[in-house]
C-alpha cells in the first residue's frame, strides 16, 4: 500500500514541479522513477529498490506479480494512444500546410531508415530490434514541445510548425511503432518474409483496423442517439476502449494497440457530439496514468540496463539522431518552403522525444525480453536515453538558441478578445484584415461559429475553469480585451490573465452601473469613451456594422473629432492607427493620447457627415 500511494504522490508532485519550472513533465517523472528504482540500490542497506514494480516471491516485495505489470502498461498505453488518436483530424492535416505534412512523412522516413541503420551497425542489434528502436524515436509529442514553446516566444511560423508536428506525429509515430512491433511479433522476434509471417501480420492489421473502426462507429451512434446518459459518457467510453483493446488482442495477439489508435482517429473525424467532454476526461486520466506509468517504468529499469549505455557507441547513436537525422529531415522537408535558414536551424534543433516513445518502448521491451528476442534489453534504455537527452538539451538551450538565431517575437502585438458577440466580431474582423493576430474566446457555440465563418480565429474556453496559458499558439498575445455581457466574466478574465496576455494593455467594457459614476471614479481599464456598456455597443454595431477611418490633421483636429463622435448617438470611436501601422485602443482621458498628424482615427457605427476626410474602411454583413 505504501508503494502504491508513494507512486501516485510522487507522480503528481513531479507533474507539479514540471509546471512550476516549465519543463516537460516526462523529465522529472523519469528522473523520479530512476531515483526510487535502480539508483536507489546504490544506498539501500540490502541493495534493493525503494519501489520495485515487479513482485519478487523470494522476499515478498514488489507490486505486480507475473505478467501483471505488462498488462497494466498495455492498458495504460492503450488509453494514452486512444487520446492521441482523438487529436488527429484530417482537416487539421490539410490546414497546416505542406511543410508539416512533409515533416511527418518525409522527415519520419529519413529518421526511421537512418536510426535503424545506425542502431544496427553501431550497437550490433538485429534488423528487427534496430528498426523497432527507429520507429520509437520518430515521435516528438506535444507534451514535451508545449512547455518549451510556452517558455520561448517564437515567431508564428516556427511555433506553428513545431506545435503541429508534435500533435500529428504522436499518433502516426505510435502507429508505425505498433506495426513494426506486430511484424516482429508475427515473425517470432525476427524479420522473416515467410508466408506464415505475412499472414499473421495481415491478420493483426485487418483485425486491428476492423475492431477500431467498428468500435468508433458504435460509440458514435450510441452518443448520437443519446443512448448513453451524459454522466456515464466518459466512463462508458473508457470501458469501451478497454473492451475493444482486449477483444482485438484476443482475436489477433498484439492488435489491441492498433485498434484503439484507429478508434480514436475515426472518432476525431466524425462529428461526434460532446467529443470535447470525452477528450477533456481522457486528458485528465492520461495525466494520472502518465504520472504512475513513467515512475513504474523508470523504476523497473535495472542498473545492468543503465550500464548498457556506458558505451561510446550509444553517445554516437544519440549524436547521429539529433545532429544528423533531425536536421537532414527538416532541411529536406522545408526545401522550398520559404522558411529562413535561421528558422530551419531552430526547427532542426528542437525535436524532443516524448511520452509515447518512452511508454511504448518500455511496453515492447518487456514483451520482447519475455519472448527471448536477442537485443530486446537495449530497447528501453536506448529510448530512455534519447528521451532524456533531447528533453534536457532542448529545455535548457531553446531560449538561448532562439535569441541567437533571431526567431523570437520582438513584441507581443497579438490581441485576445474575451467574447465573440457582434461587436467583438466586427472589431476583430477589422484588426485581422489589417494584419493583426486576433483571437476570440467564448463559451457560446453560436457566436464562435459566426466568428469562424468570417475567417476569424476563435475557440471555446471558460475563463473560470480552463487554462488558456496552455495554448502555446497564443504566445504573441499582448493585449487582453474583455467584451462579454457578464461583468463577472470580464473581471475574472482580467484578474486571471492580465499578467499572461495583457502585458501591452488590459481593457474591459464598463458595466451599466458604472455608466452612472463620475468619470474620475471609473476604472483605468475601461474601453472607449466610457459611455457604452455591452448593450449599447452591440445594439449600435447590430444596426450599423461598419468601421470607418478618418485621417487626423493635428491634435486639435483629433480632439474636435472625438467631441463630435462623443455627441453622435450611434458612433463609437475605437482605435487610432499611427504612421507605422500600429493600433492603439482609445481610452479615457483621450486628450492625453500621443496622437499626431497623419494618424488614422477608427470608429464604428453610423457615419458622421460633416468631415470630408472620412472614408469607409469596412462594412460587415454580420447577422446576429
Amino acid at each position: 500500500m505504501l508503494e502504491l500511494a508513494g507512486i501516485i504522490i510522487l507522480g503528481i508532485l513531479a507533474q507539479w514541479l514540471a509546471w512550476r519550472i516549465k519543463v516537460p513533465a516526462i523529465l522529472p517523472l523519469i528522473l523520479t522513477g530512476l531515483l526510487v528504482g535502480p539508483i536507489s540500490t546504490l544506498w539501500t542497506a540490502d541493495g534493493s529498490k525503494l519501489i520495485n514494480p515487479v513482485f519478487d516471491p523470494n522476499n515478498g516485495e514488489g507490486l505486480f506479480p507475473g505478467q501483471s505489470l505488462f498488462y497494466f502498461v498495455s492498458l495504460a498505453i492503450g488509453i494514452i494512444l486512444f487520446e492521441g488518436g482523438l487529436t488527429l483530424k484530417k482537416k487539421e492535416v490539410q490546414d497546416v500546410g505542406p511543410v508539416i505534412v512533409k515533416l511527418i512523412t518525409v522527415g519520419s522516413v529519413i529518421t526511421f531508415i537512418g536510426a535503424g541503420l545506425a542502431a544496427h551497425f553501431l550497437m550490433n542489434l538485429s534488423w528487427a530490434v534496430s528498426f523497432l528502436f527507429a520507429a520509437l524515436v520518430i515521435v516528438t509529442g506535444p507534451t514535451v514541445i508545449a512547455p518549451i514553446l510556452m517558455n520561448v516566444p517564437l515567431t508564428k511560423n516556427v511555433s506553428t510548425i513545431l506545435k503541429w508536428e508534435g500533435i500529428l506525429i504522436d499518433p502516426i509515430g505510435a502507429l508505425v511503432a505498433v506495426l513494426v512491433f506486430e511484424f516482429i511479433a508475427s515473425g517470432q522476434g525476427g524479420i522473416e518474409f515467410s508466408s506464415h509471417v505475412l499472414i499473421s501480420f495481415a491478420q493483426i492489421l485487418l483485425i486491428g483496423l476492423a475492431a477500431g473502426g467498428i468500435a468508433a462507429f458504435i460509440l458514435y451512434e450510441l452518443i448520437r442517439r443519446e443512448w448513453v446518459p451524459h454522466y456515464l459518457l466518459n466512463v462508458f467510453t473508457l470501458a469501451l476502449v478497454l473492451m475493444i483493446f482486449v477483444f482485438s488482442d484476443i482475436l489477433a495477439k498484439e492488435s489491441g494497440l492498433l485498434a484503439v489508435v484507429i478508434m480514436g482517429m475515426i472518432l476525431a473525424n466524425l462529428n461526434v457530439p460532446q467529443l470535447k467532454d470525452i477528450l477533456s476526461f481522457k486528458e485528465s486520466l492520461s495525466v494520472l496514468l502518465i504520472s504512475i506509468l513513467f515512475i513504474l517504468l523508470a523504476a523497473n529499469i535495472n542498473m545492468e540496463d543503465l550500464q548498457l549505455l556506458l558505451n561510446w557507441n550509444c553517445l554516437l547513436l544519440f549524436g547521429i539522431i539529433i545532429l544528423v537525422l533531425r536536421p537532414l529531415g527538416v532541411f529536406v522537408s522545408t526545401g522550398r518552403s520559404g522558411l529562413s535558414m535561421q528558422e530551419k536551424l531552430f526547427v532542426s534543433w528542437v525535436g524532443p522525444r516524448g511520452i509515447v516513445a518512452a511508454g511504448i518502448a518500455s511496453l515492447f521491451g518487456i514483451k520482447l525480453m519475455s519472448d527471448g528476442v536477442p537485443g530486446a534489453e537495449y530497447i528501453t534504455p536506448l529510448v530512455f536515453m534519447v528521451v532524456l537527452g533531447t528533453v534536457l538539451l532542448n529545455a535548457t538551450t531553446a531560449r538561448f538558441l532562439a535569441k541567437r538565431l533571431g526567431v523570437t517575437l520582438s513584441s507581443s502585438e497579438g490581441i485576445m478578445i474575451i467574447g465573440a458577440n457582434i461587436a467583438a466580431r466586427t472589431i476583430a474582423k477589422y484588426l485581422t484584415d489589417n494584419g493583426r493576430h486576433v483571437v476570440l474566446v467564448d463559451t457560446n457555440n453560436s457566436n464562435l461559429e459566426k466568428a469562424q465563418k468570417l475567417g476569424l480565429e476563435a475557440f471555446r474556453n471558460d475563463v473560470f475553469t480552463d487554462d488558456m496559458e496552455d495554448h502555446f499558439d497564443l504566445l504573441d498575445v499582448g493585449y487582453l480585451i474583455a467584451m462579454t455581457s457578464s461583468p463577472d466574466v470580464n473581471n475574472q478574465a482580467i484578474k486571471r490573465y492580465q499578467g499572461i496576455f495583457g502585458e501591452m494593455g488590459t481593457f474591459r467594457l464598463i458595466t451599466s452601473d458604472e455608466l452612472k459614476l463620475p468619470i474620475d471614479q471609473l476604472p483605468h481599464q475601461a474601453l472607449f469613451l466610457l459611455r457604452d456598456d455591452y448593450l449599447n455597443l452591440n445594439e449600435t454595431l447590430r444596426d450599423y456594422p461598419n468601421i470607418y477611418e478618418i485621417n487626423i490633421r493635428s491634435k486639435a483636429h483629433f480632439l474636435l473629432l472625438m467631441k463630435q463622435l462623443n455627441e453622435a448617438p450611434h458612433s463609437i470611436p475605437l482605435l487610432f492607427k499611427d504612421s507605422t501601422g500600429k493600433f492603439r485602443i482609445l481610452t479615457h482621458p483621450y486628450n492625453e493620447l500621443p496622437v499626431q498628424a497623419g494618424n488614422l482615427l477608427v470608429y464604428a457605427g453610423k457615419a458622421i457627415d460633416i468631415l470630408p476626410e472620412e472614408r469607409p474602411a469596412q462594412q460587415l454583413a454580420d447577422n446576429n
